[in-house]
């Protein structure tokens, strides 16, 4: 099928991994193109957000046509400016809205209850992030709520259901949260609304097991069946959650421990790496390359010896040698320190096997234990900010292909 964008991502002859795009290509690619027609509305710029885009509330309006929205009670609805739609229908028509809380930071999501009486306009007002705030209630783990359909924002999608967010994984962790609290299952429809621009060729193997497909596209023009078959989440991955994002979510604290009463393995990202908790208090394995003594130095345990030097242009002379999964980290100011990078690096949940440090203006080198964990490592650190200095992060093998 044609992508309704005037670019697309894959290489119809070799369409996956081999022309090397990131979901981070195609998010950049999708929030460039809709600045540069002007396809959004307030808030703008449309870089690091679900697009706002103009015809949202056309859009919206297409989930009517679906016979699962007529018969269901329960919608789940994302706090995206351009769900306003979906959440003002929802309302309208009498239906339980549900909305996650900003950020998870108090729960998985509130219950939105307009006053007896709401006019339109009030429902309106209900409808909106203000309205969520002034009109909304906690649902607690033990409501025991059953979702019957969820509905999020999409930086990009493909027809056959792959869907891009903006690189959070907000969308992704609540849907598994529900899962885990039993409140949606495999066939619990998932519908995403964009702008026809949004719609492009995703390949396949950039998803993850922990990535949310859904069911339906909403566009102006169209309403999209995707058929997907690629299973949901099953749950949480819990060795994709870190333990600075489970303390920032008390709710997730508190599903991980029935987990864990359960039985369940809720080991977290990183928590086996003592060699990250301790830094370099602890030396490097028997089995370490040595270096000569003036060279860079890991911070975290060890790396092989092509990760103890940089090439001018940025790049280790024997870059063949490189772990496959290592992310080069550029454009650190002047008086960086190697505890700023790993603390910034905590918050945003990105935690490497090792840090190689080389000191401020000169690239640090993380190494991942693989590429999947490298890639959403640079999902994470997407416009990360030392001082003044907005980092550069790309994989290794990327920059060798230059």
């Amino acid at each position: 099928m044609q992508s309704t964008t005037p670019f697309s991502f894959i290489n119809k002859t070799q369409p996956f991994v081999a022309i090397g795009v990131t979901k981070q290509d195609i998010r950049e690619k999708i929030w460039d193109y809709m600045e540069s027609q002007n396809l959004a509305d307030f808030p703008r710029p449309v870089h690091h957000r679900i697009p706002n885009f103009k015809g949202s509330y056309l859009a919206c309006q297409n989930i009517k046509e679906l016979e699962t929205f007529a018969r269901t009670w329960n919608i789940k609805v994302g706090p995206d400016k351009p769900l306003e739609g979906v959440r003002l229908l929802a309302l309208q028509s009498h239906k339980t809205l549900l909305v996650p809380t900003p950020r998870l930071r108090t729960g998985l999501f509130n219950k939105i209850i307009p006053p007896p009486g709401a006019t339109k306009d009030i429902l309106r007002k209900c409808a909106t992030s203000q309205g969520v705030r002034n009109y909304s209630v906690p649902v607690g783990l033990d409501s025991r709520v059953l979702v019957d359909l969820v509905v999020v924002g999409s930086v990009a999608v493909s027809e056959q259901g792959w869907r891009i967010g903006k690189g959070e994984g907000y969308a992704d962790l609540e849907y598994a949260m529900m899962v885990s609290m039993g409140a949606v299952c495999e066939e619990t429809p998932v519908v995403t609304v964009v702008h026809d621009g949004q719609v492009v060729d995703i390949p396949e193997a950039l998803l993850e097991d922990h990535d949310l497909t859904v069911d339906y596209v909403l566009t102006p023009t169209r309403v999209i069946m995707t058929g997907c078959r690629r299973p949901k989440p099953k749950g949480i991955t819990w060795c994709k959650i870190s333990p600075e994002m489970l303390e920032r979510i008390p709710v997730l604290r508190s599903l991980r421990h029935r987990e864990q009463q359960a039985g369940k393995d809720v080991t977290l990202h990183g928590e086996q790496q003592h060699l990250w908790e301790a830094g370099s208090k602890h030396t490097a394995p028997p089995s370490a390359v040595q270096r000569p003594q003036d060279a860079p130095q890991p911070v975290e345990g060890s790396v092989p010896a092509a990760c103890s030097s940089l090439h001018r242009e940025g790049l280790p002379p024997n870059a063949a040698a490189l772990p496959a999964a290592t992310i080069h980290v550029s454009n650190l100011p002047a008086g960086a320190r190697v505890s700023e990078l790993k603390r910034a690096l905590r918050e945003r949940g990105a935690t490497p096997l090792h840090l190689t440090w080389q000191g401020p203006r000169r690239p640090a080198l993380l190494a991942f234990r693989d590429l999947a964990a490298a890639e959403q490592a640079i999902t994470c650190l997407q416009g990360l900010r030392l001082g003044a200095s907005t980092l550069q992060v790309e994989l290794v093998r990327q920059l060798r292909d230059k």
